[in-house]
């Protein structure tokens, strides 16, 4: 372990969850702002989205059958909007095994109060799969952003189901694989995977989810930013680049060109390779580590995107979780210090460790020369 200050630095020091690095080369200069100061519902502002919306479903590879929607309030607005549209008339089974997930049951539990079945699990792991009734409506979220431990594809999720499979993917799009058969609904944020900017999220309904919508009326009221439907029939302007409210056009415009980078570099395929690239590099730096280890200890389950430490414990003796949260952030502010990592301390609902963000836009040279400063933050907060 270093204790003398490393020499190179990473070119690039984001490694935050969300907002996530920049695709890299990213400047504003590359960005088409002819769309800014007019209207989101003028001629250009319409194709604009559009235009999103259509690069989205080209390198997701999300079939025709599908409407993708851009939509307010991020993946969080999303997954809402879902929840509170679709769910009602069939019985629930939550999945939950870090934070999100468990704000997605308190969601559907205490606000729609919904008799819901909650399986649950620790960080680091996953829920029993199995437990899933095919019978009932099924939402969980494909990576789990604060743990680390994300489903390991989509051969559980029953081809005969009669309820809708309703995912939060923010974390999963753009860096793994979703089978859109096994996926009624799907959401995700633009400031994950591909390094967009906060504030918008993407909505993505299968043909199952649009029959649920045109013959149900929920039980309880709807905002106006949730409607999708309107006379019994969706409301397929929204799916055509006609969002609910106001987007921004500068956001919208700095996500078209995180989808042509994307394009640029061979879709989906090559997104995922670069993503499994940086985790793997990081793998490496942990495998040679004694005083870290992966907090989800199953590789087969282990995100190649938000990617999850934890002390071990022989580094950290007499250290409850009190003790081990000073140390990550005593870490968190030498490296921010140095400019060396931004943003890598663990959700503060999960346990004490670090998070480092392993998506398409970071660069596997940045993750390489990462390691040395993690070694010495952590030898400078422990002699601190």
């Amino acid at each position: 372990m270093l204790t003398d200050r490393p020499g190179e630095k990473p070119d690039r020091p984001y490694f935050s969850s969300g907002p996530c690095a920049k695709p890299p080369g990213w400047g504003l200069e590359h960005l088409a702002l002819g769309s800014l100061g007019r209207s989101h519902r003028s001629k250009l502002g319409k194709a604009r989205l559009g235009y999103a919306i259509e690069l989205t479903r080209k390198i997701l590879r999300v079939p025709p059958t599908h409407r993708i929607g851009i939509v307010p309030a991020s993946d969080t607005g999303a997954v809402e909007m879902a929840l509170w549209s679709l769910l009602g008339p069939r019985p629930v089974t939550m999945l939950a095994w870090e934070s999100f997930g468990e704000g997605w049951v308190t969601d559907v539990v205490k606000q729609l109060k919904l008799d819901a079945a909650v399986v649950k699990a620790a960080y680091g792991e996953l829920p029993d799969l199995a437990a899933v009734d095919p019978a009932s409506d099924l939402v969980f979220t494909w990576n789990g952003t604060t743990s680390g431990a994300r489903v390991p594809g989509g051969d559980w999720i029953s081809d005969a189901r009669e309820g809708l499979a309703i995912t939060d993917a923010t974390s999963a799009a753009f860096a793994q694989h979703l089978p859109w058969d096994k996926l009624d609904v799907a959401t995700f944020s633009w400031q994950k995977v591909l390094g967009g900017e906060g504030g918008h999220g993407v909505l993505i309904l299968g043909p199952r989810a649009v029959e649920r919508l045109e013959s149900h009326s929920p039980a309880w009221p709807l905002p106006k930013i949730f409607r999708l439907t309107k006379g019994g029939k969706l409301i397929e302007g929204i799916f055509q680049g006609e969002t609910i409210n106001t987007p921004s056009m500068l956001a919208v415009e700095d996500y078209i060109h995180a989808l042509e980078w994307a394009q640029g570099l061979g879709g989906l395929h090559a997104l995922i390779a670069r993503a499994d690239a940086n985790a793997a590099a990081l793998d490496a730096w942990v495998q040679a580590t004694p005083w870290i280890e992966h907090l989800v200890a199953d590789p087969a389950i282990r995100s190649n995107t938000s990617v999850c430490l934890k002390f071990a414990e022989a580094a950290v003796p007499g250290l409850d979780g009190g003790g081990q949260m000073a140390l990550v952030k005593k870490m968190a502010l030498l490296l921010e210090a140095e400019g060396a990592a931004f943003d890598i301390a663990s959700y503060r609902d999960a346990p004490p460790g670090l998070r480092i963000w392993c998506g398409a836009t970071v660069e596997s040279d940045d993750i390489v020369a990462l390691g040395p400063w993690l070694d010495w933050a952590f030898a400078q907060a422990r002699a601190a």
